[in-house]
């Protein structure tokens, strides 16, 4: 029996998107269909690289071509990705970023810092391009969490003006008011001139081909807040929060702010942050120090995605203060939940570029 492309493609017709909930041939994503008597190879090209769906996907292909077409079919798949985006292309510096994702939070104390750092990289370890802005202009600590604190953006050239060149770290391009003030200077900005601070941060940085730029907002629903939301063509953003009351309560506010019509930003989930405390000699033990589940419940009551459950856990403190973040120590618990968050953002970030218009930036 002699397969044939169109075999190929009608037994890939049952092989279904579980996050687009289409068929692959449909949303065009099977590419470079190769057959040589029983030999059939092809490429399957995902919405992200830290698509958490991958090896499933993969499996079912596989399936399809050997029941459908032939049991003794030899099939070889690639898989590789290209990352969706609803942002259109402009003349600014943003011009090649696919996807904006600010991370917030109502209130300070949460983690927020140390889960954009986190998710910055996991995005990275899984092949994606990601760049990393520091937003939270009045407590800069990205500097810190990457060990950069000593470096400078570089002068670049952008449509012949002079621009920013990004900091690098562990392959995240970076940049960070930080950078432009000394440890132990305060940044005394009012909103105006923080408002400033912020744009410049994003459009006078040349930040080329990103599939992510991750924003590390200040918490609260202030200048800051309001000024990313009308100024930079945000994807969606992500919420953080303890499950403990006060902090749910800032949490819904911030909610709020991202659905308020004038600013309409999708919420691509909830990260409950310091979820349980485990101490390292009783790993069976969960302390529930600050609630349980609060976020948990948050989300079932809001339909919003539930991205993550972090513990508690010292490690993560001590890697964020080394400059070196937990996602890098890959073999580690704590590192695979990291690496999960940045799978489930990328996920909802395919799924929200999927249903939505385009945004102007």
């Amino acid at each position: 029996m002699e397969i044939t492309t169109q075999q190929v493609l009608d037994a890939l017709k049952y092989v279904d998107d579980p996050d687009l909930k289409k068929d692959l041939v449909s949303l065009n994503m099977v590419k470079d269909i190769k057959v040589d008597g029983l030999n059939v190879s092809f490429t399957v090209v995902l919405t992200t690289p830290a698509c958490p769906m991958k090896d499933m996907i993969h499996n079912a292909c596989m399936n399809a071509i050997l029941h459908y077409v032939s049991k003794a079919a030899k099939v070889s798949i690639h898989m590789t990705a290209n990352v969706t985006s609803k942002k259109e292309r402009d003349d600014t510096t943003l011009r090649d970023v696919k996807n904006i994702i600010a991370v917030a939070s109502g209130k300070g104390g949460v983690g927020k810092s140390t889960i954009a750092a986190n998710l910055a990289l996991g995005l990275a370890r899984q092949g994606a391009k990601v760049g990393l802005v520091d937003a939270d202009i009045y407590g800069p600590s990205q500097t810190i969490m990457f060990g950069v604190e000593k470096e400078m953006p570089g002068p670049a050239d952008f449509n012949g003006q002079r621009k920013m060149k990004p900091v690098e770290a562990y392959g995240v391009k970076l940049n960070s008011i930080g950078f432009l003030a000394a440890p132990n200077q305060v940044v005394a900005l009012r909103g105006p001139m923080a408002s400033k601070a912020l744009s410049q941060l994003f459009y006078d940085t040349v930040w080329g081909e990103l599939d992510y730029l991750i924003v590390d907002l200040p918490p609260g629903t202030g200048d800051i807040q309001i000024t990313l939301c009308s100024q930079v063509p945000l994807t969606g953003a992500v919420v953080v929060c303890t499950p403990q009351e006060v902090a749910i309560a800032d949490a819904r506010k911030g909610i709020a702010l991202f659905n308020l019509p004038q600013i309409n930003v999708p919420i691509l989930g909830l990260v409950e942050n310091m979820a349980w405390f485990t101490p390292a000699e009783l790993p069976n033990n969960k302390y529930f120090l600050f609630g349980k589940e609060g976020i948990k419940q948050l989300s079932e009551e809001l339909n919003l995605p539930l991205l993550a459950q972090l513990p508690l856990v010292q490690s993560v403190r001590e890697a964020a203060d080394a400059g070196r973040p937990a996602v890098l120590q890959e073999t580690t618990e704590q590192a695979l939940l990291f690496i999960e968050l940045a799978q489930n953002v990328a996920q909802q970030v395919a799924i929200t570029n999927a249903t939505a218009p385009l945004v102007n930036a």
